[in-house]
């Protein structure tokens, strides 16, 4: 069994993940496409989006269903 801050330590480590990731790539990524290029599930993807939208360290463009993810830039 996983101690509570190892599980807490994981969780850190696939938002940095999904971090690097939102700044790369700066047209936007779905939940979806975010999951399959980090070989991560679906919803730990939209609990590190939740956490980074609560943080005010991403913006969100719904377009038609789905929703577009962009790292907020500084400035």
């Amino acid at each position: 069994m996983i101690s509570i801050n190892a599980q807490i330590k994981m969780r850190e480590n696939k938002k940095q993940l999904v971090i690097k990731l939102l700044k790369r790539d700066t047209d936007g990524l779905t939940t979806v496409e975010i999951s399959r290029v980090l070989k991560i599930s679906r919803n730990t993807v939209a609990v590190a989006l939740a956490e980074l939208k609560g943080a005010n360290l991403i913006r969100i463009r719904p377009v038609g269903i789905a929703k577009l993810n962009y790292w907020k830039e500084k400035g």
